[in-house]
């Protein structure tokens, strides 16, 4: 069982993740933020769970954006190891860069096709969830 913070201020992109993880029969806890600030409060007072954490983060948001929240997270030795995947619309390849750079776990650009979308989410899952933490 993996504890997944979804990082989105999109209402939509939200529901669609819950949506996908659902279809794909994905049934891990869930806990939400709605941009980088408030993660790092979910991630420092024990808000979920600290084991088998993975941060799905999207990077367009306002107050703290995706990349300054990975910078945030690095810079914090209680949370530098936490794994993150980037699951944003943005397909510059500065943020790609970027987000590598700070050690995300994977980079995803949404699919637009919903099917497509589950079928993502699946492989994060699979991974994810066999990975020795």
């Amino acid at each position: 069982m993996l504890n997944l913070l979804l990082v989105d201020d999109d209402a939509v992109d939200v529901m669609t993740v819950k949506r996908g993880l659902a279809k794909a029969g994905i049934a891990h806890q869930l806990t939400e933020a709605a941009d980088g600030l408030e993660a790092l409060r979910v991630l420092r007072d024990g808000a979920m769970p600290a084991a088998r954490r993975l941060v799905l983060l999207d990077l367009n948001m306002p107050r703290m954006n995706g990349l300054e929240f990975l910078r945030a997270l690095r810079a914090d030795p209680q949370l530098a190891s936490t794994p993150v995947v980037v699951l944003t619309t943005s397909a510059h390849e500065n943020d790609r860069r970027e987000a590598h750079r700070l050690h995300c776990a994977g980079y995803f650009v949404k699919p637009l096709e919903f099917a497509t979308f589950v079928e993502l989410l699946g492989v994060i899952d699979r991974y994810w969830s066999q990975v020795q933490f």
